[in-house]
């Protein structure tokens, strides 16, 4: 693959090795979708979630594809009465990126962000390389090298 993202190039610049995916974007819209179309397991590929807490502070969260978002432990985990989600039409002149192709690295600016402790149980963990259609796999420590990140519970339990 010769497309370099902005993601695979902080990774580079930081000598992290790291894999890289592709897929076709009109065949995987769901997280879920891109897992299954990479052929890895939902449980190891993570969406980027972008928050506002009550004080206005913006926050990264990091979860199973197939998970959901559970806005009470991540206000709980960040230090915020309250988090909502950031709209869609937000999301792009806030981080760089757009909805879809967001990815904790390399953002605009740096947001306090939170990767769900489920990602300790795996070697690497696979999220989005920056650009619809793009995703790269890198362990936890690595990616301590280029962001900084908390682990958490921040999923909501499945009754």
């Amino acid at each position: 693959m010769e497309h370099k993202t902005n993601v695979m190039r902080v990774l580079d610049a930081a000598e992290i090795t790291y894999k890289h995916y592709s897929y076709d974007a009109k065949e995987a819209l769901s997280g879920t979708e891109v897992a299954a179309c990479l052929k890895e397991n939902p449980a190891q590929v993570f969406k980027t979630l972008v928050t506002c807490g009550k004080s206005r502070a913006h926050y990264v969260f990091l979860i199973p594809v197939a998970e959901e978002l559970d806005l009470k432990k991540a206000a709980k985990a960040c230090g915020e009465k309250s988090v909502e989600m950031v709209k869609s039409k937000e999301l792009l002149p806030l981080t760089g990126y757009i909805h879809g192709g967001c990815s904790p690295v390399g953002m605009k600016k740096f947001f306090k962000t939170f990767i769900d402790s489920s990602a300790s149980a795996f070697e690497t963990i696979i999220f989005s390389g920056g650009k619809v259609g793009f995703q790269v796999e890198v362990s936890l420590a690595d990616l301590a090298e280029v962001i900084e990140f908390s682990l958490a519970e921040l999923t909501l339990k499945k009754s």
